[in-house]
């Protein structure tokens, strides 16, 4: 059996994993998982404890906290030199949980524990955005989905947000804030060969169903079909959204006249104006920015 690196973020789920992590720990022991774990201090801090221990040999690290904590770690092995074959367990313990529910993992953490000795693995893609941040160009790995425009800006103000709640709840919170502040952007957006120049409320690039604490976004999109879903909402007016907010939950929101989804490989997106980026519920930087897909790039512990 593997022996496993644990990576603990204390502060996931509104600072209640430290709360957690023995309960969480204990769980592990009687799951029968060799383990040993570090705890993050900060931004960026999983990406180097995973990337060291990729380099070390380590072939199976486990997440333990939110969405931003799997992607930090995915993109501390996939940046790492190691061999390939470094497989990834996830025990949610944050607000939004999005690519565990895109997995089909458990969001209770006693029973993700208990499968994590499972040898089964579920083989994903992995999508990368290249985008500007302070004028300089940088790239990113995501598991789950990423994006151009108010969705980007709903993630700026959902930061800024005291995260009491799990779910949807801190993302709508996030949504309302910048909500009546925010004006659509006229973009040049390519999408595989096709190139349109049109004003846009946002652009979802979706490797996973879920965003925002279980919305469907993207209902037909699959982690391992080597395609990214892409959504594009049109120029829609503030009330039509929220009009037709709810629907996204049920995914039928696909069906709006201003709704866009299409699959591709490789998409782009420029504007003369200021365009935040996002991906996995993290903050990125501005576009211009290229989002592509690397096909079967990391294994899921599931």
């Amino acid at each position: 059996m593997l022996h496993a690196k644990v990576i603990v973020n204390p502060v996931a789920g509104a600072h209640s994993t430290h709360r957690k992590w023995p309960l969480i720990s204990q769980r592990l022991r009687d799951a029968g998982l060799s383990f040993d774990y570090t705890y993050t201090e900060g931004v960026g801090h999983a990406t180097e404890l995973a990337r060291l221990a990729a380099i070390d040999g380590h072939r199976y690290l486990v997440a333990v906290g939110g969405d931003g904590t799997v992607n930090e770690i995915a993109n501390g092995i996939l940046s790492s030199t190691s061999l390939p074959g470094t497989a990834l367990g996830v025990v949610s313990t944050g607000t939004g949980s999005d690519f565990v529910r895109s997995v089909g993992i458990s969001q209770d953490y006693a029973i993700a524990c208990s499968c994590l000795t499972s040898p089964r693995r579920l083989i994903i893609d992995v999508g990368v955005v290249e985008y500007m941040n302070d004028g300089k160009p940088e790239r990113r790995f995501f598991v789950n989905g990423a994006g151009a425009g108010f969705d980007a800006e709903v993630v700026k103000a959902t930061e800024r947000l005291p995260k009491y709640f799990g779910g949807t709840i801190p993302y709508v919170g996030g949504l309302l804030r910048s909500l009546f502040g925010y004006k659509n952007k006229s973009v040049v957006l390519r999408v595989g060969d096709k190139v349109e120049t049109k004003r846009i409320l946002s652009t979802v690039v979706s490797n996973g169903c879920y965003f925002g604490g279980g919305m469907r976004v993207a209902p037909q999109a699959e982690l391992g079909d080597g395609l990214l879903d892409v959504m594009t909402v049109d120029d829609m007016g503030k009330f039509e959204l929220l009009k037709a907010f709810p629907t996204i939950y049920k995914g039928t929101h696909i069906t709006h006249p201003k709704v866009r989804i299409e699959k591709a490989t490789h998409i782009t997106i420029e504007s003369s104006e200021r365009v935040l980026i996002h991906a996995d519920g993290e903050l990125l930087g501005e576009a211009p920015a290229s989002f592509w897909l690397i096909p079967a790039a990391l294994s899921i512990v599931v």
